[in-house]
């Protein structure tokens, strides 16, 4: 985890904004809402419309299918939500073309006193206000969903749960997967054996050496079982270059 995190203010901007409830309601998020870690304003680009029906988007020039969210109204509901977290927060647009999310790009979103989401619907938004209003275009993978307020939540949970204080245990989001580039170790817990299977000796040891040792060669080996991609670019240590290099080696006795 980054040693500096100033992050404590969140803009959410979609046409259904009550489904912010997810992050401000339940679990650790909600609790650290209430805890006063952090602040979400939401806001509703309907409440920028013109027209009686509260229109958002428009049909596509040059014809195709779907609508597009209107430039104009957009660019309205950003201005109001800079108004309401901070006039210097990046904009970040959930979208299919953006830079798929990885660990050191939240971590350097961590610096940032306030960050406003913005989530599209239909065929987007009209590329005018992507060019003049959005800072950041994201991407939670290689998926089309119906709009981008679930990739927008899943982003801000990921960030929210690094605030200092938001998590039980001080060093739960150090050991996450992902945070020092590798896949986490395999958990387990009462009762000792299940279906037939136990839980691995050294675990029981009360060894902490070699747990930690033990921890450290399951999620090697993990990682290159599951997303050997993530090795090329992981800071590894050199023990735990050794560890990989005798990996297929590596018992649970370890």
């Amino acid at each position: 985890m980054t040693s500096h995190v100033s992050l404590s203010k969140f803009g959410f901007v979609s046409i259904f904004p009550e489904m912010i409830s997810a992050l401000t309601q339940w679990g650790v998020t909600g609790r650290a809402l209430r805890d006063g870690r952090f602040t979400i304003d939401t806001i509703d680009p309907r409440d920028f419309a013109t027209d009686k029906h509260g229109t958002v988007d428009d049909r596509p020039y040059g014809g195709g299918p779907g609508m597009v969210m209107k430039a104009t109204i957009m660019a309205q509901a950003v201005e109001q939500a800079k108004r309401q977290v901070g006039l210097n927060a990046p904009v970040i647009a959930m979208s299919p073309q953006g830079q798929c999310v990885n660990e050191h790009l939240l971590t350097s979103l961590l610096g940032q006193d306030a960050l406003i989401f913005v989530a599209g619907r239909y065929e987007g938004f009209d590329e005018r206000f992507v060019s003049q209003h959005v800072d950041l275009e994201l991407s939670v993978g290689d998926i089309v969903v119906s709009g981008g307020e679930m990739p927008a939540m899943m982003v801000m949970d990921s960030l929210i749960r690094r605030i200092p204080g938001v998590l039980g245990a001080e060093l739960s989001a150090e050991q996450d997967s992902f945070v020092d580039g590798l896949l986490d170790c395999p958990h387990y817990t009462r009762p000792e054996i299940f279906e037939g299977e136990a839980v691995p000796a050294v675990l029981l040891s009360g060894d902490h050496a070699r747990i930690a040792e033990w921890r450290t060669a399951q999620s090697l080996r993990r990682t290159l079982d599951r997303r050997p991609d993530l090795l090329s670019e992981a800071d590894l240590s050199e023990k735990q270059r050794r560890l990989l290099a005798r990996w297929d080696s590596v018992s649970d006795d370890i």
